[in-house]
Order: C-alpha cells, then structure tokens, then sequence
C-alpha cells in the first residue's frame, strides 16, 4: 500500500483489523472490559504485543498521507474495540511532527469522543502537549477554554497538557488552572490535579510543598501531588 498511487483510508484499517484479528483472547479481552468499567469492548491483545504488531504495521504499510491523516483517525477511533482507538493514538504520536495549528479542531474532538482516562491521558500530554509547546498561540484558543469547560475529560486535558514539560512548565498557568479547579468534586480532576503537581515536584519540589501548603485543594488532590515529597 505504500506504493499505492491512490491511498485508500478503508483498506489501510481493513489491513490493520486483519493484522489485530490473528491475535484476539478472548479472556485477556473480559478482564480488560472489567478494568475498564464496561466502558468499551476490547480484543483482548496486551500493550506490549499491541505496540509490536503495530509497529510493524507502519513498517509494512507506512503512515498515512497528511491529507489522509483525520479519515484513517475517525476510522480507527469509530470502532468498537479499544486497541482501535490506541493504534489511532499511536499513529498520532508517530506523526505529530506534522501537525499544524489546522489540525487542532479535528484532534480536540477526540478528547470528547469515547473519553476515558486511557485516551485522554495520551492526547493531552503526549499530543496536545507537543501542539501547545510547538503553536503557543492556540493555547488561549484551547486550554484556556477547555479548563472552563463543563465537560471533566475537557478540564482534565487542559491540566494535563503540561505533564511532560519539567523545566519548560508555564507554571502561572498550570497554577492558574489547578485553582479553577480545586473545588472540583469530580474523581478525574482531583486525581489530574494531584498527578500534574506530583510531576512538576520533580522539577520543583519546593514550589509545589510551598503551592499546596497556601491553598484549598481536594485531599485527594494533596494526597498525589505530596505522594514522593
């Protein structure tokens, strides 16, 4: 297909639904459902075979096209089985490089599509983190309004995007943002918040104890962010 004049997007994920198929457990699969709250139906193929069929998968048949690129996604992501959403967060995280500001609507959507923590946690820092840090200029398009959004994955992404940034963290605005959102009852902001600080503590250990100390966070959200200090 590499060589193919004409991509087609259907018959790129038909091949990767052929190459995933061979490798089904059935019982892998209902512990993983059970995992995940019967949030998804699954194939039952572990992380790490997942990532090995699928690197090799891009090997034999290449990445899509640039103007091909959000098809093959949608398609990916509109399939029942959760490793179809996580080769499609492969796939981003191995082309990210060529993403532009117009790709931002497009990738934003999957935040609030089949959300979960599995597929917020990869597209906010890993792909969002990497868009913001690249195109500063879409933050106040984006994380400004995603932290006050009434969607909690929305809030999530927006605390999260930060997490991998150690010295290059904006801390006024990842401060900023914890606050808007420290009174959250939601389980997935307080745990974010806690996770986000935890991480800068690497970075900035007395910072963070200093933050923590001087404002009204969730136990939980103190719990994580002091867990290592």
């Amino acid at each position: 297909m590499k060589n193919n004049l004409k991509f087609n997007n259907k018959q790129y994920v038909e091949e990767l639904i052929k190459l995933y198929s061979q490798y089904i457990d059935q019982e892998y699969a209902e512990w993983s459902e059970n995992y995940m709250r019967n949030q998804f139906e699954f194939l039952g193929i572990r992380t790490p075979l997942r990532r090995k069929l699928t690197k090799q998968f891009f090997k034999d048949y290449g990445v899509p096209p640039k103007e091909n690129l959000s098809d093959v996604i949608f398609l990916l992501w509109e399939h029942p089985q959760r490793e179809y959403q996580k080769a499609a967060l492969d796939l981003l995280e191995k082309v990210k490089k060529t993403l532009t500001p117009e790709d931002m609507p497009w990738l934003s959507s999957l935040i609030l599509n089949k959300s979960w923590w599995d597929t917020v946690d990869v597209l906010s820092p890993h792909i969002m983190g990497h868009m913001f840090k690249t195109y500063p200029e879409l933050l106040s398009q984006y994380a400004d309004q995603w932290i006050k959004d009434g969607n909690f994955w929305m809030q999530r992404a927006a605390i999260l995007y930060q997490l991998q940034y150690k010295k290059t963290t904006d801390e006024e605005r990842l401060f900023r943002y914890i606050l808007h959102r420290a009174d959250s009852e939601e389980f997935f902001v307080q745990k974010a918040i806690g996770w986000v600080l935890r991480e800068y503590a690497k970075t900035n250990p007395l910072k963070v104890k200093e933050f923590v100390a001087s404002n009204q966070l969730k136990p939980l959200s103190k719990r994580e962010a002091l867990k290592n200090l």
